[in-house]
């Protein structure tokens, strides 16, 4: 009777913890073909299929970063918009002396008067919105023309303001779109002088945001698919539109923290729900179209690395493999002739 030997199995920890069992073979070729004695009770087959290791990490929903709205001008406070509200272009956002402020689209902050002769590229700017609100007779570049001033002093009629047909720094505010108000600063009658702030907006659309240490930036890249549990458990796809590097001064002798601050957005936004916890689930690494078994199909072999009982009409074998990728209680495997479809063995 020729000496055997035991292939022990022991526990396995590389993103999963498996349990296996021991597995009597012959003393030669152990982990390479060797033939066992018997099968094994249970078995599974070797399956093509991609793997995505995912990292979940805790984060919020709500309408992403705030922008602080500023007075224009000074005067009395006559009228503030409703926490929540939506403004878009045209609408006011608030009132100063019983005289609107509209919101128009644009990332050129208003800087000075715009009025006929005036050229440059806050003309532009402006004309694309008068045009957007329905105003013509003008031709929109970067001129501002007796035209221009035309409609705008229709603009300014409409609005109930002095036909002047020029346009005041302190009569218009810019966004990049539409806003949200997210919180007051002031309130009905306050005296306010240019700069003071009024109220604070954010984005229209609902967003997650998760903080992440730096040495999770391969997480973070721009555009990647990412899945996001929601507070009733169920999930929806989001994919991230935002990374920015946030640095927190530390107190006293601590040193600065640096964070990543990633923003969210859905495929198909969540209805009913405002600021609430989530869970992101991150794509760590993923591995397409790879054979891979349950990682408790693994077995320890006892000279080093791990392998597979190969299940066959004339008995089982051990074969030693190579392991890649585990995730989701699965594990890529290759080597010794592993297939899809190749039976295998689950050690008891």
């Amino acid at each position: 009777m020729s000496r055997r030997r035991k292939v022990v199995a022991g526990v396995l920890t590389v993103g999963a913890v498996a349990a296996v069992a021991l597995v009597n073979l012959p003393a030669e070729g152990s982990g390479d073909g060797a033939s066992a004695a018997s099968g094994p009770a249970e078995t599974t087959e070797v399956t093509k299929q991609t793997l995505v290791d995912r990292e979940s990490h805790g984060g919020t929903l709500g309408h992403g970063d705030t922008a602080t709205v500023a007075a224009r001008d000074s005067g009395t406070v006559t009228s503030l918009p409703a926490s929540g509200a939506v403004i878009t272009r045209g609408k006011p956002l608030y009132r100063l002396d019983n005289k609107p402020v509209p919101l128009l689209y644009g990332t050129l902050p208003a800087y000075r008067t715009l009025r006929s002769g005036v050229e440059g590229a806050d003309v532009l700017q402006f004309e694309k919105n008068l045009r957007a609100l329905g105003y013509t007779g003008f031709t929109v570049d970067d001129e501002y023309t007796s035209s221009t001033a035309e409609a705008v002093e229709e603009w300014q009629d409409d609005l109930g303001l002095s036909e002047t047909g020029r346009v005041e720094s302190g009569q218009i505010s810019y966004a990049k779109g539409p806003v949200r108000v997210d919180s007051l600063s002031s309130e009905l009658g306050a005296v306010v002088q240019p700069g003071t702030e009024l109220f604070r907006t954010a984005g229209t659309a609902l967003v997650a945001t998760v903080s992440l240490d730096v040495d999770d930036q391969r997480l973070a890249g721009r555009n990647a698919a990412v899945e996001v549990e929601l507070p009733d458990g169920s999930t929806t796809a989001g994919r991230i539109t935002n990374v920015e590097t946030v640095v927190e001064q530390g107190q006293g002798n601590e040193e600065d923290t640096t964070t990543l601050e990633v923003t969210i957005s859905f495929t198909k936004a969540p209805k009913g729900l405002g600021a609430a916890a989530v869970s992101v689930g991150f794509v760590a690494s993923r591995r397409p179209d790879v054979l891979t078994v349950p990682v408790s199909a693994l077995l320890a072999l006892a000279e080093g690395g791990y392998g597979l009982e190969v299940v066959e009409p004339a008995g089982s074998r051990v074969v030693a493999v190579k392991t890649g990728l585990f995730a989701d209680g699965r594990v890529e495997v290759s080597g010794g002739g592993i297939q899809a479809g190749t039976t295998v063995g689950m050690p008891s």
